[in-house]
């Protein structure tokens, strides 16, 4: 039988690890994505809009909104220090951004058991919501942080 692990005290311990593993995302990095918080089932990014990232309408692509709110996924997911990937989601585009638009995404987990995880998104220009991102996260059998008392 396995020995059940308390993330709670994984995520304490190893907060620095964890945050600079989740962190060092080169994708993320190239779009100017900037992780601006990091607790343990909470998780915020900025962008700025840059002119090269709208579509033929002349606003934000959806592909840089989604991988915003996918990049907040992603470190939400991972916060416990278990590798988890991004199994499902269900973006809704709301509301078109700009360029010189600030852009940030909170990522909030809702419910997390050993195999899986439930996350909302949102997406916001200030307070208003831009898109919202219902997604499921894989969480794998191992961890990228020790796990030894």
């Amino acid at each position: 039988m396995r020995k059940r692990i308390d993330e709670h005290a994984l995520h304490q311990k190893h907060y620095a690890e964890i945050r600079d593993t989740v962190s060092n995302d080169p994708f993320a990095q190239s779009l100017g994505i900037r992780l601006t918080k990091f607790e343990e089932t909470l998780s915020e990014a900025e962008l700025l809009v840059q002119p090269h990232m709208v579509n033929a309408y002349g606003t934000v692509h959806g592909a840089v909104i989604y991988a915003l709110a996918d990049h907040v996924l992603s470190v939400a997911s991972n916060a416990h220090g278990k590798a988890s990937v991004g199994l499902s989601t269900n973006a809704q585009f709301i509301q078109a951004a700009n360029p010189g638009d600030l852009l940030t995404a909170r990522a909030v987990e809702t419910k997390r058991n050993f195999r899986v995880g439930f996350y909302r998104v949102d997406v916001l220009r200030g307070e208003e919501i831009m898109a919202t991102v219902d997604a499921v996260s894989y969480r794998k059998d191992q961890y990228f942080v020790g796990t030894e008392e």
